[in-house]
């Protein structure tokens, strides 16, 4: 699959080196041209900005976002949803509070823009050894993008959580537990 991958942090960037490895194509930005450059060395497609990821891609488009969550994220898919048409599919794959992802989905849902909610756990570990995901969202649009979470994954590594909202109430969970074990 080709898609457009947005946030090149430590996770970012080590989900589109494996995303590589495993055959997909990779349009990648991140405000910082030194991670652009450093993605780009694997055989990632830089984009200069978001409008430059969505011209960069064929349509239905699908673009994977993992920016730090809050405002960085409610930002940049209020920039997505005024370049993503109808048909095209958003994933935020980072810690988004559930109750945020399910409001996303409905917005986006208005222009015909399919949503994924995806907790993604593995962090620095996961280039290696694969990341586990909880995806939330309509289970047709999971379907079609199922390569992308096969191949970020270990055997077995991934599931469908159920409606928008359940992958990152998952995560929340996860990390409730993961937690309360270290500070165990």
């Amino acid at each position: 699959m080709k898609i457009g991958f947005v946030g090149l942090g430590r996770m970012g960037g080590n989900m589109v080196k494996r995303l590589l490895s495993k055959g997909h194509d990779i349009v990648a930005f991140a405000p910082h041209e030194e991670s652009r450059k450093e993605v780009e060395k694997y055989g990632a497609l830089g984009a200069s900005s978001l409008p430059d990821v969505t011209r960069k891609l064929a349509f239905p488009r699908v673009l994977w976002m993992m920016v730090p969550s809050g405002q960085v994220t409610e930002e940049t898919t209020k920039i997505l949803a005024g370049l993503l048409e109808k048909g095209d599919i958003l994933i935020d794959g980072g810690n988004s509070f559930y109750k945020d992802s399910i409001r996303r989905a409905e917005l986006l849902m208005k222009k015909g823009i399919a949503f994924l909610d995806v907790g993604t756990s593995g962090g620095i570990w996961g280039l290696e050894k694969g990341y586990c995901l909880m995806i939330g969202g309509e289970r047709d649009v999971y379907q079609k993008v199922e390569p992308l979470f096969r191949a970020l994954a270990p055997e077995n590594g991934y599931a469908y959580m159920g409606p928008h909202g359940a992958g990152h109430f998952v995560k929340m969970v996860h990390n409730g537990i993961e937690y309360a074990m270290l500070q165990a």
